[in-house]
C-alpha cells in the first residue's frame, strides 16, 4: 500500500513540477517534495498501528479428540476414512465383535429370570411362615385362657374337697385336663418358634433391600445393565463433527489390549483463529471490533470476523509454585504477546480452515474509521501475494 501510495504521490509530483511546470523544481521544493512522504507515511503507519492494528502472527487451533476403546475385541468394521471429509456428530467409527458381550447379556437376563423367580419363592414361604406364626399365636393365646381357666377349676375342686363337699374324681378330671392343655400350649409355642426361626432364615436368603429390591436382583439387574453398557460400546460413534486423522486401525485388529491406547484421533471442524499482538497495540481493542484475517491456505481470500476477547495473560506473568526464588533476570527478556481471539462471520463459517494455518490480521477498532480502508488494501494485497510460492527448486 506505501508503494501504491508513493506511487500516486510521484505522479502528482511529476504533473505539477515536471509536465505543467506550476511550480518551480529547486533545492527548497526537492526537499519539500522528500519530507513530505516521508512524514506523511510515517504519520499514517504509526496511527494505522494504533487505530487498526495489524498481526503477522495468525494461528488456527483445532482440539483433537483421542478415540480409545471401551471395551476389547476384534474390530469387525471401520466405517470412516482418514482425510478431509467431515464426519458428523454420532456417525459410527468402528465396531467391535458383539458376540460376546451379547452372550453376557443373555446370561446374565436368564440369571435376573431365575432370581426374580427364587425371590417371589421365598417371599411366598416368608407369607407363609408370617402365617404360621400368626397361627400359632393366636392358638396359644386361646389355649392359655382355657388353661387359666382349667387351672381355677382345679383350684376350686381341690377347696370343695377339702371341704368335704367335693369328690376326688372332679379334682383328677381337671387336673388332667390342666396338663392336655399345658401340652397344647406347649406345642403351640414350639410352632410359633419354628415358625419364626424358618421365617428368619427365609429373610437372611432374601438379603437387604435395595431401593426397594431385594440385594441380590439389584445386584444382578447392576450386573446386566453394565454388560448392555459395554455391549453398546462394541460401537464407537463420534463425539463431534470432525475430521479423522492418523487412523491406523483395520478391521481384524485387536483393541483394548492396552488402556488408555488411542486407534485414531479426531480434529473438530470448527476451531479457534488466535492473533498475537504486541502489547501496546491493544489498548484501543474491545470486544466486538471488526476483523479481517487472511491465511496463507486460501490465497486471495479474506475472512471476516470479530474480537472476541483479550486474553490478558501470558506465561510471564505467572509464578509457578515451587520453593525457588523467582529470577529478576540476568538479561532482559523481551515482552510477551497477547492473545486476541476472533468470532468469525457467519458468511465464513462454512469454509475450511486447516488446523495450523498461519496468516496475516487486522482489527478495525471504533476509532478514525476513514484510514482504515488503507489497512484493507494491505491485507488484500498480502492475501493475494500468497499465491506467490517463492522457491528456487
Amino acid at each position: 500500500m506505501e508503494v501504491i501510495l508513493l506511487g500516486i504521490y510521484s505522479f502528482f509530483v511529476w504533473l505539477i513540477f515536471f509536465k505543467f511546470k506550476w511550480l518551480p523544481w529547486n533545492t527548497t521544493s526537492q526537499v519539500t517534495v522528500a519530507i513530505i512522504p516521508i512524514v506523511g507515511l510515517t504519520v499514517m503507519i504509526l496511527t494505522l498501528n494504533v487505530v487498526a492494528p495489524s498481526s503477522g502472527d495468525v494461528r488456527v487451533y483445532k482440539y483433537t479428540v483421542p478415540i480409545v476403546s471401551q471395551v476389547r475385541g476384534r474390530v469387525v468394521e471401520v466405517a470412516v476414512e482418514e482425510g478431509n471429509r467431515l464426519v458428523k456428530k454420532g456417525d459410527v467409527l468402528f465396531r467391535i465383535d458383539p458376540k460376546p458381550y451379547e452372550l453376557e447379556v443373555k446370561n446374565l437376563e436368564a440369571q435376573l429370570v431365575g432370581m426374580k423367580g427364587t425371590q417371589r419363592e421365598l417371599v411366598e414361604q416368608a407369607d407363609a411362615a408370617r402365617a404360621k406364626i400368626q397361627e400359632a399365636a393366636s392358638r396359644g393365646q386361646e389355649i392359655s385362657a382355657r388353661l387359666d381357666l382349667t387351672r381355677k377349676r382345679v383350684q376350686q375342686y381341690r377347696e370343695l374337697l377339702a371341704a368335704g363337699a367335693g369328690n376326688k374324681f372332679d379334682l383328677e378330671q381337671a387336673q388332667a385336663e390342666a396338663l392336655e392343655q399345658q401340652g397344647q400350649l406347649d406345642a403351640a409355642r414350639n410352632a410359633e418358634i419354628g415358625a419364626e426361626a424358618n421365617l428368619r432364615q427365609i429373610q437372611q436368603r432374601l438379603g437387604a433391600t435395595v431401593k426397594g429390591e431385594f440385594s441380590q436382583v439389584a445386584q444382578v439387574r447392576a450386573q446386566l445393565e453394565n454388560a448392555q453398557w459395554l455391549l453398546e460400546q462394541t460401537t464407537t460413534r463420534s463425539p463431534c463433527d470432525c475430521y479423522v486423522v492418523n487412523l491406523q486401525l483395520r478391521p481384524g485388529g485387536f483393541v483394548g489390549q492396552v488402556a488408555l491406547s488411542q486407534v485414531m484421533t479426531l480434529v473438530e471442524a470448527g476451531g479457534q483463529v488466535v492473533a498475537f499482538y504486541n502489547q501496546n497495540e491493544l489498548h484501543q481493542v474491545e470486544p466486538g471490533n471488526e476483523v479481517e484475517f487472511a491465511v496463507k491456505t486460501m490465497p486471495g481470500k479474506i475472512i471476516k470476523g470479530k474480537v472476541d476477547s483479550v486474553i490478558w495473560a501470558q506465561g510471564q506473568g505467572q509464578l509457578p509454585v515451587s520453593g525457588t526464588i523467582p529470577t529478576a533476570g540476568l538479561t532482559a527478556v523481551p515482552p510477551g504477546r497477547y492473545a486476541v481471539k476472533f468470532n468469525i462471520a457467519e458468511r465464513d463459517r462454512e469454509e475450511f480452515l486447516a488446523a495450523g494455518a498461519a496468516g496475516d490480521a487486522a482489527i478495525y477498532t471504533d476509532h478514525l474509521h476513514a484510514i482504515h480502508i488503507i489497512r484493507k488494501v494491505i491485507i488484500r494485497v498480502g492475501s493475494y501475494l500468497n499465491y506467490l510460492v517463492l522457491k528456487l527448486h
